[in-house]
């Protein structure tokens, strides 16, 4: 049996490299698409400054507290603040330019230092966003946040409008039905921010005394397979855009069986001593061996070009590269059995490998999946190949980490080659 294996797998790879589309489509496509992917989800060490978030800030107040939230969201690293009207900033944010757009209302200085202090009404903030940027929307709402309070307890306490408030809240109090014991609390914390009012500190240069901030600062330590080993995006992305295009191949090695028995070469092949053992377990070898050679030089460019190191066990990335050959070659051997037609193969193939690479992490990584469908995609080969070269790259967990995305790619390889050689036919049904 093994002479007409070999035979027919040296046939499968001369037909592959004869034919140049199929050569330049499994090699040269998903090494363009991994780089731009790649370029894209590097990360921010390798760009030279971070994304900032476009943000609209329209200034309807213009109180002390106003301009203080303005000011404060202009200097901050993480927003790119414009000043302007309310009707530019909707028309902007309409046309998808700004993703968020900030309306301080007229009296908000004055209403938002009253709720410092009161149980009253809050003043609302008006957010004009992008629906397709709800994340970024979070992340402003934050942002303002932390501006906010500075701007109105630096004021509230420090400011010409706390002063006033004081001056005439106190009365107020000390006239309203309120309990004796609330009174005097509240009373004594006003008379107390009075008498700080008075201290000879508030005449020294800058005649203002900061806020309330956020009580610690953040270190942040990316944590990969070292600590002078940094994320590299790309490979994440030759991963992904591998094992998509390599998907694709094999289920396009499928269909080409389906046109080879629709034209009778199988049934030929049944008149010469040639069993459905040999032909699927040549097809098989013959697209584990595509499917290395392009995991090979998929690879070998990521690290030629962009840097990208096997940091966890090279005998771990091999066997997993190994694994999910054989589980891809397997899925094309599985098109063959189950397909009716070509044309219907090709068309269910295509959505099936969509819907298996998008799920399994390959377009952009899982976490930012819905919790549930985090666990939903763990049924999906994608997934633990994804995972699996990622731990052996930029996590650099080690081959230990490699075992059970090894162990899973060759059950689902079992489990595709199993149902092919139930469902195999000679012939046309």
């Amino acid at each position: 049996m093994l002479t007409p294996v070999i035979a027919m797998v040296r046939k499968d790879l001369l037909l592959f490299f004869s034919d140049r589309r199929s050569v330049i489509v499994s090699f040269v496509v998903p090494i363009a698409i991994a780089s731009f992917f790649g370029s894209i989800f590097s990360g921010a060490s390798r760009n030279g400054e971070r994304a900032r978030v476009a943000v609209m800030v329209v200034d309807r107040d213009e109180s002390a507290i106003s301009r203080g939230i303005a000011s404060g969201a202009q200097a901050d690293t993480n927003l790119a603040v414009t000043l302007t009207n309310a009707d530019v900033a909707r028309d902007s944010v309409r046309r998808g330019k700004t993703s968020v757009g900030v309306i301080i209302p007229k009296g908000f200085g004055e209403a938002s230092g009253a709720a410092l202090f009161s149980n009253g009404e809050k003043p609302e903030l008006e957010m004009l966003y992008d629906p397709s940027r709800a994340m970024e929307l979070a992340m402003v709402r934050g942002i303002l946040t932390q501006h906010v309070m500075e701007s109105v307890t630096r004021e509230m306490f420090g400011g010409a409008q706390g002063r006033a408030y004081l001056e005439k809240a106190i009365p107020q109090i000390e006239a309203s039905g309120m309990s004796q014991e609330q009174k005097q609390l509240l009373l004594q914390v006003l008379r107390s921010v009075s008498r700080f009012y008075d201290q000879p500190a508030r005449s020294q240069a800058s005649g203002r005394v900061g806020g309330l901030t956020v009580p610690y600062t953040v270190r942040e330590e990316p944590v990969t397979a070292g600590a002078d080993v940094a994320y590299n995006g790309y490979a994440h992305s030759f991963a992904g855009m591998g094992i998509q295009f390599l998907l694709f191949a094999m289920a396009n090695l499928g269909v080409e069986m389906l046109l080879e028995r629709q034209r009778g070469l199988w049934k030929r092949l049944r008149s010469a001593p040639v069993s459905r053992l040999t032909l699927l377990l040549g097809k098989g070898i013959s697209g584990a061996i595509i499917s290395l050679l392009v995991f090979g030089v998929s690879f070998g460019f990521a690290m030629a070009v962009f840097g990208v190191r096997i940091e966890g066990g090279l005998a771990g990335f091999v066997g997993i590269a190994i694994a999910c050959s054989l589980m891809a070659s397997a899925f094309g051997l599985l098109v063959a059995a189950l397909g009716n037609t070509p044309a219907t193969a090709r068309g269910v193939t295509s959505l099936g490998v969509l819907v298996m690479v998008m799920l399994g992490g390959a377009w952009v990584p899982a976490f930012v999946f819905p919790a549930w469908l985090q666990q939903l995609t763990l049924v999906v080969p994608v997934r633990w190949a994804v995972d699996g070269f990622d731990a052996m790259t930029w996590r650099g967990i080690g081959s230990q980490g490699a075992v059970v995305p090894i162990v899973v790619l060759i059950g689902f390889a079992a489990l595709f080659a199993g149902v092919a050689a139930v469902r195999f036919r000679w012939e046309e049904a």
